[in-house]
């Protein structure tokens, strides 16, 4: 199966539950872009991989056009009804369908560990911005140790079959620079995971949850120095971490 049928199958299981999932619709990093991308009046907003729209639904009003993207046609169905004002497109995050210099700001959430060429992806959010315009990136890390980057990838891959690659904060330094991205603002965070939910999501058999944990109270000592896990009876959460970008467009692509 291609990467792209992956991804259609699994997130037209229940796209409902990413417009309710806590991870997605919460958290520090949808304030972190709020904070560094204000539209003003005019702008044009691309939100790649919009899942459940959480990212996009920040910069509606102000009479700003919002372009809602999502490979998945089940996702953009639930993410344009809870919010009727953006635009929605379904598209491969390889081949933006947008001529060069059409957005003011481009965004991407907690997606392109799933992207099977995420220095093609973030040329193409270079190219679709307009000079001077801005790309707001957050997505999973792993640790700069390939031993533990392995083994957290295939932990996730477990899990979700559409998971293709969690990479570096150099990684990600890397895909910017080359993309002729400025970066103007950076940070890291960590996310706590609580784990039946998380498994729930992507509806993992029973074995592979099993499996699962077992990766997680056994891991090597550097991984679960990365993950942290904690448990409390049946009850088991795990730590990931995730980078977050602002970058300027500083040159034509």
């Amino acid at each position: 199966m291609s990467d792209t049928k992956k991804v259609q199958e699994q997130f037209s299981k229940d796209p409902g539950g990413y417009v309710t999932s806590e991870v997605h619709a919460a958290g520090d990093s949808l304030a972190w872009l709020a904070a560094h991308i204000q539209p003003e009046g005019g702008w044009r907003v691309l939100d790649v991989a919009t899942g459940g729209g959480h990212t996009a639904r920040l910069f509606t009003g102000r009479s700003v056009v919002v372009v809602a993207g999502d490979l998945t046609h089940a996702m953009l169905r639930a993410a344009v009804s809870h919010a009727a004002d953006l635009l929605p497109c379904q598209h491969d995050s390889h081949a933006l369908p947008f001529a060069a210099g059409t957005f003011d700001a481009v965004t991407c959430r907690i997606a392109p560990h799933h992207f099977r060429d995420v220095a093609l992806f973030v040329q193409e959010a270079a190219r679709v911005l307009k000079p001077d315009g801005v790309f707001g990136l957050v997505d999973n890390i792993v640790s700069g140790e390939p031993a533990v980057g392995r083994y957290i990838n295939a932990f996730e891959a477990l899990r979700d079959p559409s998971h293709h690659e969690a990479y570096t904060l150099d990684d990600w330094l890397t895909f910017f620079f080359r993309a002729g991205l400025a970066v103007e603002a950076q940070a890291t965070l960590q996310k706590r995971i609580e784990f039946e939910p998380w498994v729930a999501r992507m509806q993992v058999s029973p074995a592979d949850q099993d499996r699962l944990r077992a990766l997680l109270l056994q891991a090597p000592t550097a991984a679960r120095d990365w993950l942290k896990p904690e448990q409390a009876g049946r009850q088991i959460s795990f730590q990931l971490s995730e980078v977050l970008l602002l970058g300027r467009k500083t040159s034509p692509h």
